[in-house]
């Protein structure tokens, strides 16, 4: 029988702690990303009303965890020196889209690393919240070159596309960035005409105005960003 999965919306330090005992394991000690735990998962972040931290626990133990930063800063990418692979767009074009939300700090410990259920229970816990607080795209960045990777999660379920590199970030890793996008209504779409297993478990327990929200006509620039011509090395990615 497979151990009970549960996800915990990060609220108080007990729960920090279990956070910080993922980011510990795979930041810290095996990607030598951050050290400090202030840059693992920063305790003024448990409160901050624009920023969800998400922590699952099996059988009782940390398992993964993720971040939500609801309206980042976008000219922050600015700085990195982002390099779009479709000429036609550009930052001014992505704040157009609306309401982003930057999700990332993905990290799920090894021994989890081999069934897509704690990757999927935190999408699912981060997803419903996002749509309640009425943001429709995801922005997030991985590591080209990763040897573990939730490249092909976010791209093959979830349908994230690339739409920009960088070579430099917040994170201590040589690698290059790739820039990611989901618009979230154009996944729930696509999902749901595929009668895929994973629309049943990212929108189990929905109310149905969170379907009719879903529902809206996805963003016409989303449907035309590139989705071919990705870096081979990019099928060996991190999240930062």
């Amino acid at each position: 029988m497979p151990p009970l999965i549960q996800v915990l919306r990060i609220e108080n330090e007990t729960d920090r702690q279990l956070a910080l005992a993922v980011m510990r394991a795979i930041y810290r000690d095996e990607k030598n990303w951050v050290q400090a735990d202030e840059k693992l998962v920063a305790a003024a972040e448990i409160t901050d009303p624009a920023i969800s931290w998400f922590v699952v626990t099996s059988a009782g133990r940390p398992a993964g965890v993720l971040r939500v930063l609801y309206e980042p800063p976008l000219d922050l990418y600015e700085t990195y020196g982002l390099r779009f692979i479709n000429p036609d767009l550009d930052l001014e074009a992505l704040l157009r889209l609306g309401r982003i939300a930057e999700i990332g700090r993905f990290a799920v410990l090894p021994e989890h690393r081999r069934s897509v259920l704690v990757a999927v229970a935190l999408m699912r816990a981060a997803a419903r919240e996002t749509v309640v607080r009425g943001f429709h795209h995801y922005i997030t960045d991985v590591f080209e070159g990763e040897k573990h990777s939730p490249y092909d999660f976010h791209t093959r379920v979830m349908g994230f596309r690339l739409i920009a590199t960088h070579d430099t970030g917040e994170l201590n890793c040589p690698n290059r960035r790739l820039t990611m996008l989901l618009d979230l209504r154009t996944a729930y779409h696509r999902l749901r005409r595929e009668k895929s297993w994973a629309f049943r478990y990212l929108t189990e327990g929905w109310e149905p105005w969170l379907h009719d929200a879903m529902k809206a006509p996805a963003e016409t620039m989303a449907e035309s960003l590139p989705g071919e011509n990705v870096p081979a090395a990019a099928h060996h990615a991190a999240t930062p």
